[in-house]
């Protein structure tokens, strides 16, 4: 059936969802150096920052409350889930983690200013992301049954209903958000985001021969970004500061 072979392919790119934003990088810098004039403007740069962070406080508020054993990462073993979430952000949309990535690519992707781009890239997350999601509702829905069914058929699977509505009901995440979890989790997503930042404007910039690049300011951010990068994953990798009991899974 066309279902199941979607659902082995998804099974498969769901060990490898991590990697396709690197595919995207090079179109994206050329994209950035072709940018229109008007895509330099600040008023249009200061939103596609703040797409990407929107996608980053759905990211951000998704993780923190999450609850242990509700989702996996262990890409050797797949998928891992002991209970069904459905509160907080999973109370809105059914992939919650996923809509946080499609608005970090946007907010990297307008940035460009090429709104052609942004219609391939959201095709292709589309098509991508649309199995990696089969696979997990195919997971989810043959260890938790009714419970299951009853929450896909209420929520939306990635774009929140009309606020006030059944399909957009709010549920209260019910624990504390735990920002040590967050930063465990998002340190690596964040600095790309950054990094993706700054790289377009360094080729927005070079391409227009404007050298404001190379500014003391920006090296600075740059350079600050990248120190707290690596003292995040040296905590990570050599200590417990950022561990969270019971959060092994999620």
């Amino acid at each position: 059936m066309l279902r199941d072979e979607l659902v082995r392919r998804g099974n498969t790119l769901f060990r490898w969802r991590s990697f396709l934003p690197l595919v995207l990088v090079p179109p994206a810098l050329w994209m950035g150096w072709e940018a229109p004039d008007w895509a330099h403007a600040r008023v249009w740069q200061v939103g596609s920052w703040g797409v990407g962070l929107l996608g980053l406080w759905v990211r951000a508020k998704t993780i923190g409350h999450v609850p242990p054993g509700t989702s996996g990462r262990n890409t050797s073993e797949g998928q891992v889930a002991e209970s069904l979430n459905t509160r907080g952000m999973y109370s809105l949309v059914r992939h919650p983690l996923y809509l946080g990535n499609y608005l970090m690519w946007m907010g990297l992707v307008l940035a460009t200013g090429r709104m052609d781009f942004a219609l391939v890239v959201t095709l292709l997350y589309m098509m991508y992301y649309l199995r990696i999601a089969m696979a997990e509702e195919a997971f989810l829905e043959g260890k938790f049954g009714e419970a299951y069914a009853e929450w896909s058929q209420r929520v939306p699977a990635f774009v929140p209903g009309r606020w006030g509505s059944r399909r957009s009901a709010w549920t209260p995440a019910g624990n504390a958000i735990s920002w040590r979890h967050v930063l465990k989790r998002e340190y690596n997503g964040t600095y790309a985001l950054v990094l993706g930042y700054f790289a377009l404007d360094a080729v927005r910039s070079a391409g227009v021969g404007d050298p404001s690049h190379l500014t003391p300011g920006w090296q600075v951010g740059l350079v600050g970004c990248t120190l707290t990068f690596l003292v995040l994953r040296f905590l990570k990798k050599r200590t417990q500061v950022l561990h969270v009991e019971g959060r092994e899974f999620t």
